[in-house]
């Protein structure tokens, strides 16, 4: 079963949508999710592009400052996502993303940061967590993978932006050996999800890339040598220098080397670069287009 959702799909297995309402923004559920938020007011999800003010090239729902779009356009989208989510715009935090493997603590007092402005978002960081009620964390997307980590005996929440180069720099790991460290987190307790991404039928990589991925491998694989993950599952050579690479099957191989368990990985099967009408795409738009947006948090009780 498709974990993530669009609230807004007829069904599906059907490719016809029905658009948002006036001013409604599109947004997808994780489905397996949805009772944490009746029991402990878990607010998760990932937005569309639909359902927004953004004008071409970032119509609609664009959720990032650095495209070029208008900035009152971006924080009218950040805020109507928000305001149907049950949020305050105000809670909105999020980071200034640079493909690295940075994490960051987030605090009671961080709450806003970036919402307004990208001066004010934790700059050089991909990855948040916080166990603060009332701080919605977010991250933005144009075909790199949206990681989402979840802790629901110890309410502890993050989310973490993974492309290429934050993948094999093990942002994954990293973000739940931070959870260990600052929360006392149990690795076996965590739930985690891989959100909408390029998918192996469209990102095709060169032999810098794969090389980069394999280097990874062979250091797991080095570690245990009853290791079943293998470097072949992840990739399809199609010529010579060139392979389709499946980086939401790195990182799950990443997660359950570290320790969660299968059971506990969400992983869908949406490409955003199939999908152009639903999602931005990097790759499909040639560099000109707006950012989706992945968000997490708790509801002040």
């Amino acid at each position: 079963m498709e974990p993530f959702v669009f609230k807004k799909t007829a069904s599906l297995d059907s490719p016809s949508l029905n658009p948002p309402a006036a001013g409604s923004p599109g947004l997808f559920e994780i489905e397996p999710w949805k009772s944490y938020e009746a029991d402990i007011g878990l607010k998760v999800g990932y937005t569309s592009r639909l359902g927004g003010v953004g004008k071409a090239p970032y119509s609609s729902l664009n959720c990032a400052f650095h495209v070029g779009d208008d900035p009152q356009d971006v924080i009218e989208n950040r805020t109507r996502i928000a305001k149907e989510i049950g949020m305050k715009p105000e809670s909105w935090t999020c980071g200034e993303q640079v493909h690295k493997n940075e994490v960051a603590i987030v605090t009671e007092r961080d709450q806003g940061r970036g919402f307004l402005d990208r001066e004010s978002a934790f700059q050089e960081t991909d990855g948040l967590l916080t166990n603060v009620r009332g701080i919605l964390l977010t991250s933005f997307y144009a075909d790199c993978v949206p990681l989402y980590f979840f802790d629901p005996k110890k309410e502890v929440v993050g989310l973490a932006h993974a492309g290429w180069k934050g993948t094999v720099a093990g942002i994954a790991e990293r973000m739940i050996t931070r959870m260990e460290e600052y929360y006392g987190c149990q690795r076996q307790d965590i739930r985690t999800a891989i959100g909408p991404s390029i998918g192996s039928c469209c990102y095709e990589v060169d032999d810098y890339v794969m090389n980069k991925v394999k280097v990874w491998y062979e250091v797991s694989e080095g570690n245990d040598k009853h290791n079943s993950l293998t470097y072949a599952a992840c990739h399809k050579p199609v010529s010579d220098g060139k392979s389709m690479l499946d980086l939401k099957e790195v990182n799950r191989h990443i997660m359950i080397k570290a320790g969660i368990l299968p059971e506990h990985i969400e992983i869908t099967s949406w490409c955003t670069s199939c999908h152009p009408e639903l999602f931005f795409s990097y790759r499909k738009e040639n560099g000109i287009t707006g950012r989706m947006a992945s968000w997490i948090g708790l509801e002040e009780r």
